[in-house]
C-alpha cells in the first residue's frame, strides 16, 4: 500500500502504524499502539528520511532504551575518508545507534551518500558546517538562500536528523557580551551562526525561516536536532542565563515543528557539575514538552584532557538516568584532536556503560538481562559465556588470556583465594583447599 503521510509524526497522529514502529516496537519490548502514541505526542522520534533505504529504524525517547551517537568526519588536518568509514564499521559493529558526519572538509557528498546508502544506523549532520566548503565561499558572503539550500541537499541526500542552531538570535549578541561567560560559545555550528550574523547584521536564517526549513524536513521526514549554540563550555557557564534563555526559545520552536508534523530532538549541555544535571533534564523536559533530550556528556569537570570519554560518561549516567534520551559519546581525543579508531572505540564502550546503567536505574524493560546472565556465568566460571554478553569481549579475553592463571577456576588475581570458588566448594559440602 502506498504511503498517505508524510513523516512518522503525521502517521502517527492519524492513527497509522508505521513499519518503522513496528521495528522500534519489538526492539523497545513494547506495544505498537505505544510506540505509535508516543510518536504522535513527539516523545519518541524515529528518525527515518525516506532516502535511507537501508536504515534499521530505532526510537530515541526518554522511556525507551538511552541511544547513543558517534561524530565523525574529515577535517583539514586529517582527511583520509577510509579511516573514517573503519570508525564507522566500529561503531556499527559495537552498537552505536546513530553516526553524525561533521566532516569540515573537501567534497563531503560522497562521504555522506555512501553513509546513506550502506550504514543502517541513524545518520545525522550539521549543515551550517558543510555550507562554507560547498561553496568554497567565506562565511560573511553566504545568502540565507546559501545555508537553507544545503538544508535540504543533506535532506535529500538521506540524512535522518539535522543540527541547526535555531534558538540563536540577535539578541544572544547582546547577552554573550553582557553576561561574560568563561568559555563565551563553545558549540561550533552556534559559533558559526554567531560570526554571520555579526558579520552580515542579519538576523539568524535557521530562526528568521523557520517554517521554510520545517518544510524540507516535512518533505523527507528529516528529524531536527535543535542545536544548543550556548551550551556550557566549562563548568562556570553551566545553567546560566545564556542558556536557559535559548532554551526557552527551543521549546517554542519544538511547537511550531510539531505543527507541522515535523520530529523533534533538543540539544543540551555541555559541561556540567553533576549536582546540576538532573534539575536541566527536568527543566528541558519542561520547557520543551517531552521531546527527546540529546545531550554532549555532559562533562563533569573541566581539568581531565585524555580521560574525557570518562568524565562524560559520568554526567551521561545520571542525565540519562535523569531524563535525556539520547547521548553524544566523548572520546579521550576531546578537545585535543580527531579522534582515531582505537579512541573511538574507547568513546563508543564510556557511551555504552553510561547508557545501560541508566537503562537499569530507569527499570527498561529487561535492561537488566545480561548482567543477570553475567552473574550465572561468572558463578560457574563460563568464560565464554561471559564474554558473549560483555560490552567488549575482546578486551575482557584478551585482559585474561595475558596474564592467564594455573587453574580454569580462578583467575590470576586470587588464586585459589577466589571467594566465587570458596562458596561454590562450601555449599557443595566439598573441602576447600587453598595452598
Amino acid at each position: 500500500m502506498e504511503k498517505n503521510y508524510s513523516t512518522q509524526m503525521e502517521a502517527a497522529k492519524m492513527g497509522i502504524v508505521t513499519p518503522e514502529m513496528k521495528i522500534v516496537a519489538k526492539k523497545e519490548y513494547r506495544t505498537e499502539e505505544e510506540i505509535r502514541e508516543l510518536v504522535a505526542q513527539g516523545k519518541v522520534t524515529i528518525c527515518a528520511n525516506k532516502n535511507h533505504k537501508c536504515l534499521d529504524p530505532e526510537g530515541v525517547g526518554s522511556m525507551l532504551r538511552t541511544k547513543i551517537n558517534v561524530n565523525l568526519g574529515v577535517s583539514r588536518d586529517c582527511k583520509d575518508y577510509d579511516i573514517e568509514m573503519k570508525k564507522v564499521q566500529a561503531a556499527v559493529d559495537m552498537g552505536a545507534e546513530a553516526i553524525m558526519d561533521l566532516s569540515s572538509h573537501g567534497n563531503t557528498i560522497p562521504f555522506r551518500r555512501k553513509l546513506t546508502s550502506e550504514c543502517p544506523a541513524m545518520i545525522g549532520t550539521v549543515p551550517v558546517y558543510d555550507s562554507v566548503i560547498h561553496y568554497q565561499r567565506d562565511l560573511a558572503t553566504l545568502t540565507a538562500k546559501d545555508l537553507i539550500d544545503v538544508v535540504r541537499l543533506h535532506a535529500e541526500d538521506g540524512v535522518d536528523f539535522v543540527t541547526l542552531h535555531c534558538g540563536i538570535t540577535r539578541h544572544t549578541i547582546d547577552q554573550i557580551k553582557k553576561h561574560k561567560r568563561k568559555m563565551n560559545i563553545v558549540s561550533r555550528g552556534g559559533s558559526l551562526i554567531f560570526a554571520w550574523m555579526c558579520m552580515t547584521g542579519n538576523e539568524n536564517p535557521f530562526y528568521e525561516y523557520y517554517d521554510e526549513i520545517l518544510d524540507i524536513c516535512r518533505e523527507y521526514d528529516v528529524t531536527i536536532s535543535l542545536g544548543d549554540a550556548c551550551r556550557p563550555g566549562c563548568l562556570a557557564d553551566a545553567s546560566d542565563v545564556c542558556q536557559i534563555e535559548e532554551l526557552v526559545r527551543l521549546g517554542e520552536l519544538t511547537k511550531r515543528a510539531w505543527a507541522k508534523d515535523v520530529q523533534v530532538m533538543v540539544e543540551g549541555p555541555g559541561h556540567m557539575p553533576m549536582d546540576q544535571i538532573e534539575a536541566n533534564m527536568k527543566i528541558q523536559q519542561s520547557i520543551c514538552m517531552g521531546a527527546p533530550f540529546y545531550v554532549l556528556g555532559p562533562l563533569v569537570t573541566d581539568i581531565a584532557p585524555g580521560y574525557d570519554h570518562i568524565t562524560s560518561a559520568i554526567g551521561g549516567a545520571i542525565a540519562a538516568a535523569s531524563g535525556a534520551a539520547f547521548l553524544c559519546y566523548v572520546t579521550p581525543a576531546e578537545h585535543l584532536a580527531l579522534p582515531n579508531v582505537d579512541d573511538v572505540k574507547q568513546g563508543i564502550i564510556a557511551s555504552k556503560i553510561a547508557a545501560h546503567a541508566a537503562d537499569i536505574a530507569k527499570k527498561i524493560p529487561h535492561a537488566m538481562d545480561r548482567d543477570n546472565e553475567m552473574a550465572d556465568a561468572r558463578r560457574t566460571f563460563r568464560w565464554d559465556d561471559q564474554w558473549a554478553v560483555s560490552l567488549d569481549p575482546e578486551t575482557a579475553k584478551t585482559i585474561r588470556d595475558s596474564r592467564a592463571p594455573e587453574h580454569d577456576d580462578t583467575c590470576s588475581m586470587c588464586g585459589k583465594f577466589c571467594a566465587v570458588r570458596s562458596m561454590n566448594k562450601a555449599l557443595e559440602g566439598e573441602y576447600i583447599d587453598i595452598l
